[in-house]
């Protein structure tokens, strides 16, 4: 069995749904054992009245070869995952190999037709706080085990490692603002022999995605009548093969301080998505999009 993460201990915090989810099972996939955070549990949703939960995401973590913990944690609030990383260094003895920051539940916050000026402040403040401030509070307390260990990745899940804008200035600003958490953790760990890396998926077919085109992942294909670009998406595997070559390569050190994609790792690695092809969305918009868009912009 193919299992270089055996035995390894990862904290994916926001991995009930899409690309949290997604590099959870594929960490598992490799060995590893996840601790799966997230709001949404079957004891209750989050603001998101989402239907996926923590408890499916460990169990098809376990499904996939590794062992999967779901543990429901409200990364804002810092006592929650102080109490969270408590007990992660307990059951494992101290150990923390990988952390994941993949908390986004920005949805319902995010204003796609207002500028700045006509937007609710509470509101774009808000999604900062969920999307940005987690991070920070989870890093704060996960971070000393790496630390200890000498060794380890950091995992900022972001929108784009481009400076281009995305369309939304506090959305824009939060995905941003993720990829500088990556290079100042870089920057602090260093020393420490741990890695921190930004990384993000191309055209990403999250569960919300194939609800908003009205398909499944089995039938995905039929929305690119809808949306020829969707034609290029990837699954939430994808990015998590991804996540877990990272995990997996000693050599993780030369890419700490870097904004990462999947459209750039699978060259490298190798890796497949789960029907054996390779999406490109960086390429693909080179070839159809820019003309039309303008380039993606350069590395952040």
């Amino acid at each position: 069995m193919n299992a270089p993460l055996h035995g390894h201990i990862a904290l994916v915090a926001g991995g009930t749904r899409g690309g949290g989810r997604g590099i959870a099972v594929e960490l598992g996939a490799v060995g590893a054992t996840v601790y799966v955070t997230g709001r949404s549990s079957r004891a209750g949703r989050s603001e998101m009245q989402r239907p996926e939960t923590i408890d499916e995401t460990a169990e098809r973590v376990t499904a996939a070869g590794g062992t999967g913990i779901p543990v429901r944690v409200d990364h804002s609030d810092p006592a929650q995952v102080r109490d969270l990383l408590a007990r992660i260094a307990r059951e494992q003895g101290g150990r923390l190999d990988v952390l994941v920051n993949s908390v986004w539940g920005g949805d319902p916050h995010t204003d796609w037709e207002h500028p700045l000026w006509e937007q609710d402040l509470d509101t774009g403040l808000r999604l900062l706080r969920q999307a940005v401030e987690t991070h920070v509070i989870t890093s704060r307390h996960a971070l000393p085990l790496l630390v200890r260990r000498g060794r380890g990745l950091v995992v900022e899940v972001t929108d784009g490692n481009t400076a281009r804008y995305r369309g939304s200035f506090f959305y824009d600003l939060a995905k941003s603002q993720v990829i500088r958490l990556a290079v100042a953790q870089a920057a602090e760990l260093r020393p420490h022999g741990v890695a921190a890396v930004a990384i993000t998926p191309g055209f990403l077919r999250s569960e919300a995605v194939l609800d908003h085109f009205g398909v499944t992942e089995d039938t995905w294909r039929e929305a690119i009548a809808q949306d020829p670009h969707f034609a290029h998406s990837e699954t939430p595997a994808y990015l998590g093969r991804a996540v877990a070559a990272l995990a997996a390569d000693p050599h993780v050190m030369a890419k700490s301080g870097r904004a990462l994609s999947t459209a750039g790792l699978h060259r490298e690695y190798g890796f497949t998505d789960t029907d054996g092809t390779q999406p490109d969305f960086a390429a693909y918009w080179a070839t159809a999009l820019e003309d039309q868009y303008g380039p993606l912009g350069d590395p952040l």
